[in-house]
């Protein structure tokens, strides 16, 4: 009998982990790929390796940088490629400080805002603001000429036809100049910040195709879409090495420079003009093929094509496809599901491709620049959460490098302000140095992100070393929330402000106290900071438990959570009902508190969901909704705010979350769709029943594999 019992048991685990794989994974990717038989400037795609993207055109490489500048445009971006202006008129950092004592109690803290006067000042803001920005590496694109000798434009270029393999990570591009077809295969390597291209066609032997490098300024603008060409005389480029295969160029800014390694099929490269250098391929062959590596310092890589590329691709992204969770929604009479799947495909694919460095990205990623290439680490939850709940947490963990880096300098931020702990810094460069901002210096809720992100990396394994490796990060981060908080002697608590924008950044800071989502993450960030000592076998924190038991309650007014305390008119002043609708987020990005009475969140929802100016609105913010809608028990609602038809809720053809004509794409509208789905689907620690965050009506028909539980 005990030997039965032992078969059986074998049978059954054999029997569960088949059906645990009855996804077919490569079947539910590729039937997303995408398809381009037109030259939109919204559907570029990209291949890359989450430290570094190149983005392409039509032709497969960077052609028509020009052409596509207001779109999707056709950046080439790594993690190391920054620049800063010279700083001709030696400002320092400290011109950018102004102090405050929001709660009269004689602190004059120093934040660095934009001071509009004297204009000393206010330079030494735009200064430090611009600088440090991150590079657009350089334009690698296609000439071509034409039967007359004229470059050909696009709108040149007929029988186009062009397809991302998910999959493999490999475009395949196809189109005719004057009757010629032309055909490239792109693909990046996976371990290094080069591509690989191969191009077939006659032109090539006609000498009517050539292979360029141009290199652009940085715009020093707050978007820099890797098309702009002045300035010329302010930085240098030059070919240092010249071979029959091989070419190497050094493009020198003001405070870096950097190196193009060119690896290619016989031919020969040459300067066309100031930043402008061409590939010529012998005209033996109608195929050639290259590689392009862009170096902080000079490569000393082995030669490597086309081939190599490809193979790394292929085995990189069958790898990441394979890894962590997946889930099929085939089947399902609902007719939202396709979109849902193929929004969730490919913003695993562009997350992967954009987000898999050692920082916060920023939310425009490896494409362009937003807010100068500098990382925002209130967006990190949106970035960096989906990742450990498609059971990918190395990818998460990689990312929390940056708070290592950055931690001293996150410590003499809080003790230039007068309090213990560190202060993460909202919007940096890489190295953590402060960008001076009059709403980031005074935003609070990116301060319990490592606490929540560290926790979902303990709750993956439960090893200890996770606690090990980041208690003093959670430990400083604690000890800062606990003093930011100010004791009200008179009603016996501690409220959070005033001296505080939200993270519904409508509200100004002198004026602000106790929004609701803040003080419900804090509750929940300081016990779960408390739960690390317990775990470590060190005793409670005094502070922090007075803090935690003291904690002002979530403001309620008639029968709703108001947006915050101090804005008693939350659901009835028209400013106060636009930008993020972030009381939601006390219930659903932050798990439910016994500080948290779901009746009135029930209420909070409807009146937001009637009231709000949803045309003013963020891209996470309907993902936000929907975890809410969720977890209050509202599957339709939760899938409603996932499809509200609202601008900002856009995902474009490549996947891209499209947010206005300035900002058109925005990853954390990726980053929540996946934390929504993955959380709807696995559910979280008080849920119960399969798939929680979906209708029970049989419109959908799920198969899921994976994923992790939200706490």
């Amino acid at each position: 009998m005990k030997k039965f019992t032992i078969y059986l048991g074998i049978f059954l685990m054999g029997y569960s982990s088949v059906n645990a794989q009855k996804i077919d994974r490569k079947k539910v990717v590729q039937r997303h790929n995408i398809v381009n038989t037109k030259a939109d400037t919204l559907s570029t795609f990209t291949v890359g390796n989450g430290k570094f993207a190149y983005t392409v055109d039509i032709t497969g490489m960077q052609s028509f940088p020009e052409y596509y500048k207001n779109g999707v445009s056709l950046g080439t971006q790594s993690e190391w490629g920054w620049n800063s202006f010279p700083n001709k008129e030696n400002y320092k950092f400290e011109e950018t400080l102004k102090p405050y004592d929001f709660n009269n109690d004689g602190r004059k803290a120093l934040y660095s805002v934009q001071i509009k006067e004297p204009e000393r000042n206010k330079g030494a803001v735009e200064y430090f603001r611009v600088n440090q920005h991150r590079l657009q590496l350089g334009n690698i694109g296609i000439e071509l000429t034409k039967k007359d000798g004229q470059k050909a434009k696009i709108s040149d270029l007929t029988n186009i036809n062009q397809k991302i393999d998910l999959w493999t990570g490999i475009i395949t591009s196809e189109f005719s100049l004057e009757g010629t077809p032309v055909k490239v295969w792109t693909a990046s390597f996976q371990n290094s910040d080069k591509i690989g291209v191969k191009i077939e066609s006659d032109l090539v032997a006609k000498d009517k195709l050539k292979v360029f490098a141009k290199y652009p300024h940085p715009s020093g603008q707050f978007l820099d879409d890797a098309a702009f060409y002045g300035r010329k005389n302010e930085h240098t480029t030059k070919i240092v090495s010249s071979q029959s295969t091989q070419g190497l160029i050094q493009h020198k800014l003001h405070s870096t420079d950097y190196y193009t390694q060119l690896n290619f099929t016989e031919g020969k490269l040459r300067e066309a003009g100031k930043h402008y250098f061409v590939y010529e391929p012998s005209s033996k062959n109608k195929t050639v093929e290259l590689s392009v590596e862009f170096s902080a310092k000079s490569p000393k890589s082995n030669r490597t094509l086309f081939a190599d590329a490809e193979k790394e691709s292929i085995s990189g992204w069958k790898k990441f496809w394979e890894s962590g969770a997946a889930v099929d929604f085939e089947g399902s009479t609902d007719p939202r599901a396709n979109e849902l799947e193929r929004r969730v495909v490919l913003s695993e694919y562009l997350t992967k491709v954009q987000c898999g460095g050692s920082n916060p990205p920023q939310e425009t990623g490896l494409t362009f620049n937003s807010w100068y290439g500098k990382p925002h680490t209130e967006m990190h939850w949106w970035h960096g959460v989906h990742f450990a709940l498609w059971g990918r947490p190395e990818i998460l963990e990689k990312q929390l490098d940056y708070y290592f880096r950055s931690f001293d300098k996150a410590k003499k931020l809080a003790e230039r302000q007068g309090y213990k702990g560190v202060r993460w810094i909202k919007m940096s460069d890489n190295e953590g140095n402060e960008s001076p901002s009059s709403v980031a210096a005074f935003l609070i809720w990116e301060q319990p992100h490592i606490i929540y992100m560290t926790e979902l990396l303990y709750r993956n394994s439960k090893d200890k070393k996770v606690l090990e490796k980041y208690k003093d990060l959670i430990f400083a981060t604690a000890d800062f929330m606990a003093d930011f908080a100010t004791y009200d002697k008179e009603k016996n608590r501690y409220n959070l402000g005033k001296g505080v924008i939200p993270a519904q950044e409508v509200f100004p800071a002198k004026d602000t106290y106790n929004p609701t989502y803040e003080v419900a993450y804090w509750d929940w960030s300081l016990k779960i900071a408390q739960e690390w000592k317990v775990r470590l076998g060190q005793p409670r924190d005094k502070k922090w438990d007075d803090v935690i038991n003291k904690l002002a309650p979530l403001p309620v007014q008639d029968g709703v959570y108001l947006s915050t305390e101090s804005a008693k008119d939350s659901f009835t002043f028209p400013k106060w009902m636009t930008d993020h609708p972030a009381v939601l987020g006390a219930l659903g990005m932050v798990p439910e508190s016994p500080k948290l009475d779901k009746k009135i969140m029930k209420n909070t929802l409807d009146i937001v969901w009637e009231r709000w100016n949803w045309e003013h609105t963020w891209g996470w913010d309907f993902p936000m909704t929907a975890m809410n809608a969720a977890r209050l028990g509202l599957p339709n609602k939760a899938l409603d705010a996932l499809f509200m038809n609202i601008q900002t809720n856009t995902y474009l053809k490549n996947g891209h979350n499209f947010q206005d004509k300035r900002l058109r794409i925005y990853l954390p509208g990726n980053g929540g769709v996946l934390t929504t789905v993955a959380m709807m689907l696995e559910g979280w620690d008080s849920s119960t029943g399969q798939y929680p965050g979906f209708p029970k009506d049989g419109s959908w028909k799920i198969k899921a594999e994976g994923f992790k539980k939200m706490p």
